[in-house]
């Protein structure tokens, strides 16, 4: 059997992965995307954390930090029974336009936590939602402090 097949279809699959990729979210405008990365992993950064950035008035992703299986968990969510995504915190920033800033225990046996820290960057028009799951998680006021510090010195507050 020949190989030509096996490998116009992995051509393909690369094809559309690299299309996806290039649509995805890259950087609010003015921002460089490499300066943005490196502040939020100094402030957040974790295998475990996400961060996504949103145009407030369009709901429009402009950025996320880590990858689609970092942030598409639903973890507890701290303010209220049941769990919650970090689509879900995004959503409801975009609406209330409130800041939030939360913490609790993420397993039964307190071993692990998770932070979440919304808000809205007024200045560009845009919000933000965070998550931090883990043993080593940071509370969600910290989690705020930490990136609103990333955020200025990128030019984005």
């Amino acid at each position: 059997m020949s190989q030509l097949p096996r490998i116009a279809r992995l051509a393909v699959i690369a094809l559309i992965a690299g299309s996806l990729a290039a649509c995805g979210p890259t950087a609010p405008k003015g921002v460089d995307k490499e300066k943005l990365d490196e502040a939020v992993s100094k402030a957040i950064g974790d295998p475990a954390s996400c961060l996504l950035i949103a145009e407030r008035a369009s709901g429009r992703l402009v950025y996320r930090y880590n990858n689609q299986i970092a942030c598409d968990r639903e973890l507890p969510a701290c303010d209220a029974q049941g769990g919650r995504t970090i689509d879900q915190l995004l959503a409801a920033t975009r609406k209330d336009g409130q800041a939030r800033q939360l913490s609790c225990y993420s397993t039964a046996d307190a071993s692990r936590g998770v932070g979440w820290a919304s808000g809205v960057l007024p200045e560009k028009g845009l919000v933000y939602a965070a998550m931090m799951e883990g043993d080593r998680s940071f509370p969600g006021r910290m989690m705020a402090e930490r990136l609103n510090n990333a955020f200025t010195k990128v030019g984005l507050k």
